[in-house]
């Protein structure tokens, strides 16, 4: 799942705007190669959409089924807005869709052995009826 966390305003080339939502893909750990310590990030990318400021502002908060990628592009250049430095990047975070159906429920055979339910748990201790190999012991 991805979280619509700002929209932003952008103009056409032929000068009138449309709006996009910036998403985010939730916190991620990475480790710094300069100092060897993680630190928590998120990737971020923008969808186009039709909707208007007010529809946007409305969004704000909702998930949206799905992942954030980092995807190879052509390079290209991004400044650094608080340094000024100027990086020549070659990917870019998009978004892909994901599906929103629901878990498969479990079967017996699916269902871990090492961790039972808390009936079977309960059954375990009290009676000794069941065992995790799911035969029957007396």
């Amino acid at each position: 799942m991805v979280k619509i966390i700002n929209y932003k305003e952008r103009k056409r080339q032929d000068g009138t705007s449309f709006f996009v939502l910036e998403i985010s893909g939730g916190i991620e750990m990475l480790l710094s190669q300069k100092t060897g310590n993680y630190y928590a990030t998120a990737k971020k990318a923008y969808l186009s959409c039709t909707f208007d400021e007010l529809v946007c502002q409305s969004l704000l908060g909702s998930e949206i089924p799905g992942r954030i990628e980092k995807q190879e592009c052509e390079p290209y250049e991004y400044t650094v807005k608080d340094t000024g430095e100027v990086l020549l990047l070659t990917h870019r975070y998009t978004y892909v869709p994901g599906t929103n159906n629901p878990p498969e429920p479990q079967t017996q055979s699916t269902i871990h052995k090492e961790n039972p339910s808390p009936y079977i748990q309960k059954e375990l201790a009290e009676n000794h009826t069941f065992s995790l190999n799911e035969e029957l012991t007396v």
